[in-house]
C-alpha cells in the first residue's frame, strides 16, 4: 500500500489535513472516512480501517475536521454543520484530484455526518456507519454537566476523552436543529451499520433507530466484544474486512 499526506481547502478557506491510503493496484473505488467526535484522522480505528480497505483495493481519504488534528480553524467555532460541509468539500477534492467517493464511512458522530452529507455526494453508492448515533443531538449528554453554563455564558470548557475543549452555545443549537430521519428515509444508497452491543458511549438502540428509519438495501453487523473506539486491533480489522466484502456488490469487484 501507498500513503501520502494531502491538504485541501474547505468553503471557509481553511486548509484541512488529510491522508490518502492507496492500494498498490489501480483502485476499484475511492472512499471517504469521517472520524469520531473530537478525534482525528490518526485515531487507531480510522487508520486501521482505512489501511484495511486499501489492502482490498479501495483507496481511502481520511481527514481532520475543522479545528482538529492538523487542520486549520478553531474547534470552538466548529459544529455538526461544518463537519457535514467539510465532508462535502473533501468529496469535491477527491472528485477533482482522483475520483468521486463511491463509499462514505463514518465512525461515531462521523457516522451521523456521513448520513447527513450522503445526499450531497451523488456518486456515493454505499454508506457505512460505525457506532453512530441516529441524531447528532445524542452527543449532548457528553457535556450535560456544563450545559447550564454554556447556555448562560455562551460557552464553557469541558473535558472530553481527557482533553479540554470549548463548547459554544451555537454548537448546542446546531445539533438540535439536525434531524437525520428524513435524510435516512430518502438515502437511496446501500447502508451498512456496525455497532457494539455493549457500547457505553452510543447505545446500540441508536443503531436500531438508524436501521428502522432507513430503507433497503440495509444491513446490520454486531461488533460483539468491541468498545466504542474499536481500540482492539482485531475489531478494526474485522470491520475493514466486512466492509470490503459487503462493498463488492455495490462498488464492483477488484
Amino acid at each position: 500500500m501507498k500513503r501520502h499526506r494531502v491538504n485541501f481547502t474547505n468553503r471557509e478557506g481553511l486548509s484541512l489535513a488529510g491522508m490518502m491510503e492507496m492500494p498498490e493496484i489501480q483502485p476499484r473505488a475511492f472512499a471517504l472516512f469521517a472520524h469520531c467526535f473530537t478525534c482525528s484522522k490518526d485515531i487507531a480505528a480510522a487508520t486501521r480501517i482505512s489501511r484495511g480497505l486499501a489492502g482490498q483495493g479501495i483507496a481511502v481519504l481520511r481527514f481532520d475536521f475543522t479545528g482538529l488534528g492538523n487542520s486549520d480553524g478553531d474547534f470552538a467555532n466548529a459544529h455538526f454543520s461544518s463537519n457535514v460541509t467539510d465532508l462535502i468539500d473533501a468529496a469535491a477534492f477527491l472528485r477533482a484530484e482522483h475520483q468521486a467517493p463511491a463509499m462514505l464511512v463514518g465512525h461515531s458522530l462521523g457516522g451521523a455526518a456521513v448520513l447527513a452529507a450522503a445526499g450531497d455526494v451523488p456518486e456515493a453508492r454505499a454508506v457505512v456507519t460505525i457506532g453512530a448515533p441516529s441524531d447528532p443531538n445524542h452527543v449532548r449528554h457528553l457535556f450535560a454537566h456544563a450545559e447550564e453554563e454554556i447556555l448562560e455564558k455562551g460557552l464553557a470548557e469541558v473535558v472530553l476523552a481527557g482533553r479540554r475543549f470549548t463548547i459554544k452555545k451555537q454548537f448546542l443549537e446546531d445539533i438540535a436543529d439536525h434531524r437525520l430521519g428524513p435524510k435516512l428515509a430518502r438515502l437511496k444508497k446501500a447502508l451498512l451499520i456496525f455497532h457494539a452491543p455493549l457500547d457505553d458511549t452510543v447505545s446500540i438502540d441508536e443503531a436500531g433507530r438508524i436501521y428502522s428509519q432507513a430503507k433497503h438495501p440495509k444491513s446490520f453487523v454486531s461488533l460483539d466484544g468491541a468498545d466504542h473506539l474499536l481500540t482492539r486491533r482485531e475489531d478494526s480489522e474485522y470491520v475493514a474486512a466486512v466492509i470490503a466484502a459487503w462493498a463488492h456488490r455495490y462498488l464492483g469487484k477488484a
